[in-house]
């Protein structure tokens, strides 16, 4: 399946590339038939462009990056970084006549080591065999994106993305220790450090996480690692409102808990699931409330936040006995998404982050616009961390859906901002919202963030059109 250069037509600009790639990378890592490149030419974001690229590279190697950035440097051409393209912003999508270098073939777990509690791994490693690998030595690696199982280390350090137990261990960011990085020209650069402490220079570390492939090529990273909680166990709370369910979990957090999950679907998202799942939630369910945790006593904590519940207004309570009934009553939440897009074919999933107590206010105000603009559009949130995901579900087909489907995006987005919020909790901002960092963090953040851009990408070949 995997074409040869010589296999596609080439013109002069587009054969001195090639030329000059294949003098540093295997044959069978230089992509070039359109037939081929166009599977690589974007994410799996709505509502943005992409281009069509030149030639994709698959390099295993780092001097193999750091080859592909000197060809690239010298010839002036564009690079696009890829993991395995599961993004929701457009971020990894090709520009017109790019080199997408995918890092999917990088994907060893080069150390594990139990004493330090790190990983040192490749960018290409998929986020859920690590996880597995780690769990051998008594150890996780908490970051958990709903896309876990097809994500890449990579792609979670580009995005600084998040998953469904943030609330309690945190982000990607959080567990990024040390990188190693191809810079523009070439040039390898480590940055941070494999101990347990280190605050020597500026942290260049953080400063990649999240980025978005526009500073560097991250082909090497640090983690941290944490000991294997125990197995946690689950409770589902009904609510007669979403009003009555975010003040459970405003009750929740006051009160000094700490879930290891906090999940919360609306009665859209609710419905969904029902519909395509048969789930047998009630159809009188308003919101439904998820919590977990995995603690020494977890029945004991499922009591008392459940008491926060009914406290709240909950008019059901159901805590799991065990594994199985807990991964039951998760398995809802799991098919959020999927059931949402059920619904018209096609979805746009936003992620605004609103500090915990204006959650309410934010659905509220999302039922509003979904009203607006007659569509469905369902509220599954990361609760205890006020990341929300309102996904608007519209028929591509219909024009006039698509424009409906796009105002009402931005007005969640304006909404967010305007209740003290973030546009983008975990998913990054890429193409799709690049104008609405400008908004959020103002002309002199924009400049200040262009000028470290410059610094370390001063020709702009990396990701170029995204994030700014």
């Amino acid at each position: 399946m995997i074409m040869s250069h010589i296999e596609a037509p080439r013109d002069e600009a587009t054969g001195n590339l090639l030329d000059r790639l294949l003098a540093g990378l295997p044959a069978e890592a230089v992509l070039s038939d359109p037939d081929v490149t166009v599977a690589y030419a974007n994410d799996m974001a709505s509502f943005c462009e992409a281009g069509t690229p030149a030639v994709v590279v698959l390099p295993r190697t780092v001097e193999e990056v750091q080859h592909v950035m000197r060809i690239a440097t010298e010839l002036r051409v564009p690079v696009v970084p890829q993991g395995a393209r599961t993004g929701l912003s457009g971020g990894a999508n090709a520009s017109d006549g790019c080199i997408v270098l995918s890092l999917l073939k990088m994907d060893r777990i080069l150390e594990i080591s139990p004493v330090d509690r790190i990983a040192v791994v490749e960018p290409g490693v998929i986020n859920a065999a690590l996880s597995r690998a780690v769990n051998e030595h008594g150890l996780c690696y908490p970051p958990d994106p709903s896309s876990w199982e097809m994500c890449t280390i990579g792609g979670n350090i580009g995005t600084a993305s998040g998953g469904l137990c943030c609330v309690k261990y945190g982000v990607t960011a959080e567990y990024v220790l040390g990188l190693d990085v191809v810079l523009a020209d070439g040039r390898l650069m480590h940055t941070g450090r494999r101990t347990a402490k280190g605050v020597a220079g500026y942290d260049l570390t953080r400063l990649f996480v999240g980025s978005e492939g526009s500073l560097g090529i991250v082909v090497r990273a640090v983690l941290a690692l944490k000991p294997e909680p125990p197995q946690q166990l689950v409770l589902a709370a009904e609510f007669a409102s979403a009003a009555a369910a975010c003040d459970a979990v405003c009750r929740i957090m006051e009160g000094g808990h700490v879930p290891s999950l906090l999940e919360l679907m609306d009665r859209t998202t609710v419905k969904a699931v029902n519909d395509m799942a048969n789930m047998g939630l009630p159809e009188t369910t308003e919101s439904l409330l998820l919590a977990g945790f995995d603690t020494s006593d977890p029945a004991a904590d499922l009591a008392a936040l459940g008491a926060l519940c009914e406290a709240a207004g909950a008019t059901q309570v159901v805590p799991a006995d065990d594994l199985a009934e807990s991964e039951l009553l998760l398995q809802a939440r799991r098919l959020s998404l999927t059931a949402l897009e059920a619904v018209r074919g096609v979805t746009m999933i936003d992620d605004v982050c609103v500090p915990r107590s204006r959650l309410g206010d934010l659905i509220e105000g999302v039922e509003r616009i979904a009203e607006k603009h007659q569509l469905t559009i369902g509220v599954v949130a990361h609760a205890g961390d006020g990341n929300t995901h309102p996904t608007v579900c519209f028929d591509a087909n219909d024009p006039d859906e698509s424009r409906r489907a796009l105002e009402s995006f931005d007005e969640i987005m304006a909404l967010g901002l305007e209740l003290g919020g973030t546009i983008t909790g975990e998913h990054g901002v890429g193409v799709l919202k690049k104008e609405w960092l400008a908004r959020e963090i103002g002309p002199v953040g924009v400049e200040m963030q262009r000028a470290i851009k410059t610094a370390f990408d001063p020709l702009g070949i990396l990701n170029p059109g995204k994030v700014f």
